[in-house]
């Protein structure tokens, strides 16, 4: 198992930094490449910039909670969020002995 973590391409947790605007305001977001590739994907299926799909999360965080207390944490629970609902969706495998 560790192999699999070990042997993981270092530029998939690279950060990179990426500047959006929030409610008319410029800010910096610092996030692993995997995470910027999920964000990607998700505002590409809603045909959106990432940038502008960041910007409605947050004011739709807003409106609901009054705060994002840390966007970046936001965004990798969003991914994380979205995998796992991705996941669920999948049938599930046949049993071993099926397979065989």
């Amino acid at each position: 198992m560790c192999h699999l973590y070990a042997s993981t391409d270092t530029r998939r947790y690279d950060n990179i930094t990426r500047s959006v605007r929030l409610q008319g305001c410029v800010t910096s977001v610092r996030l692993e490449n995997e995470f910027w590739e999920i964000l990607d994907a998700l505002a590409a299926s809603q045909q959106l910039s990432t940038a502008r799909f960041i910007s409605q999360l947050y004011s739709e965080v807003i409106a609901e909670k009054g705060e994002v207390s840390n966007l970046a944490s936001l965004l990798r629970v969003v991914c994380a969020v979205h995998l796992q609902q991705r996941q669920a969706m999948m049938p599930a495998p046949l049993p071993r002995s099926v397979c065989l």
